[in-house]
C-alpha cells in the first residue's frame, strides 16, 4: 500500500527541487522529508529521486509517482468540496424531463434559475412521463417536465394522486415530409391524404395516435421506420424512408431535406406542463421558482 503522505512529500520535492525547500514548504525538517522519500522508495522497491550536490531530480519512476500524487490530490480536493457542500446543507433540486421538451424549454429556464439561485445543486434526469411522474410522487424527483395527449396524465394507476399539474403550452403535431413530396407545398393537410404513405415513427405515443386514426379512417398504417427520437425520425424522412408526425418543439433545428406541414384543425397536440408534489418539502420553494422560469420560457 502506497502512503498518501509520502506521495505528498515527493510532490513537494519535485516542485521545489530540494529536500530543504520542500521541508520548509511542508513545515517539516529536511531529515523528515528524506526519511519519507526513503520509505516510499523501500515500499516501491525502486528509487524515485536522484540525489546530488546540486539538489534532487526525479527518476522515471519518480515522475510516474508525482503524476499519481497530483491526480490523487485533485480527487481529494474534489471530495473535500463535496463534503463541505454536504456539511453546509447545500440545497438540491432534481428535475426529470422528456427529451424534446428538455432540449427546447429547460436550458434557458435553468440558466435563469441558477443565476438567481447559484446555491442550488441541480440534477437533471431524462425520463418519459410514465417514469417521471411516479418519481415526483415518490420523492426521487422534485418536479417533472412532462406531457400528455388528450386524456389523463400518463401515470401508472394511483400515481397521479398527490401531484399538481401546471400547464405550460400546447404542442401541436406536424407532418414532416421530404422536400420532393407531392404535398410539400401545402400550408396544411388532412391526415387522410396520407393514407397510402409509409411512416417513420419518432415516439410510441404518436404511433398509438396514428394507429387509432388509421383504424377510424379505414386504412392500414404502413410503418417503415420506428425510433424513440424525433430528430432521428426526421433524418429518416430526409433519406426517403417515409413521412413522420412530429411535435412542434421537436422541429428545431431544421432538418435539411424536409419540410413540416400543419395538420388541419382539429389536429393532434401534446399538452406540456410541469408536475410537482403537493406535500410540503423544504425544496418545494425552489421547485416553484423553477416552474415560474419554465412558464416564462413557454410564453
Amino acid at each position: 500500500m502506497i502512503d498518501v503522505q509520502r506521495l505528498r512529500v515527493l510532490r513537494a520535492v519535485a516542485e521545489h527541487g530540494s529536500f530543504n525547500r520542500a521541508a520548509a514548504a511542508l513545515h517539516l525538517t529536511p531529515s523528515a522529508v528524506s526519511q519519507q522519500v526513503a520509505a516510499l522508495e523501500r515500499s516501491l522497491g525502486t528509487p524515485v529521486v536522484l540525489r546530488s550536490t546540486r539538489g534532487v531530480s526525479l527518476t522515471e519512476s519518480g515522475r510516474v509517482m508525482v503524476e499519481a500524487a497530483s491526480a490523487i490530490a485533485a480527487e481529494l480536493r474534489h471530495a473535500r468540496e463535496q463534503i463541505d457542500r454536504i456539511a453546509a446543507g447545500r440545497p438540491t433540486l432534481t428535475i426529470a424531463t422528456f427529451t424534446s421538451g428538455g432540449r427546447q424549454l429547460l436550458p434557458a429556464a435553468l440558466a435563469a434559475f441558477t443565476a438567481d439561485h447559484p446555491e442550488v445543486e441541480l440534477t437533471v434526469l431524462e425520463r418519459e412521463p410514465e417514469e417521471s411522474l411516479p418519481m415526483v410522487r415518490q420523492g426521487s424527483a422534485d418536479l417533472a417536465l412532462a406531457y400528455h395527449f388528450d386524456g389523463p396524465l400518463p401515470a401508472l394507476p394511483g400515481d397521479r394522486s398527490g401531484l399538481d399539474w401546471t400547464p405550460l403550452l400546447d404542442d401541436p403535431l406536424w407532418v414532416v415530409l421530404p422536400t420532393g413530396h407531392r404535398l410539400v407545398e401545402r400550408d396544411s393537410l388532412d391526415l387522410a391524404e396520407l393514407a397510402t404513405e409509409r411512416w417513420v415513427l419518432g415516439c410510441l405515443k404518436t404511433e398509438a395516435f396514428l394507429r387509432r386514426y388509421a383504424e377510424l379512417a379505414g386504412f392500414e398504417l404502413l410503418v417503415r421506420g420506428s425510433t424513440t427520437d424525433y430528430f432521428f425520425a426526421r433524418a429518416l424522412v430526409a433519406a426517403g424512408v417515409g413521412v413522420s408526425l412530429v411535435p412542434s418543439v421537436a422541429l428545431m433545428p431544421e432538418q435539411p431535406g424536409t419540410r413540416a406541414v400543419a395538420i388541419q384543425s382539429p389536429g393532434p397536440a401534446r399538452h406540456i406542463g410541469v408536475a410537482t408534489a403537493r406535500r410540503g418539502h423544504p425544496r418545494q420553494r425552489y421547485a416553484a421558482r423553477l416552474v415560474r422560469a419554465l412558464r416564462q420560457q413557454a410564453c
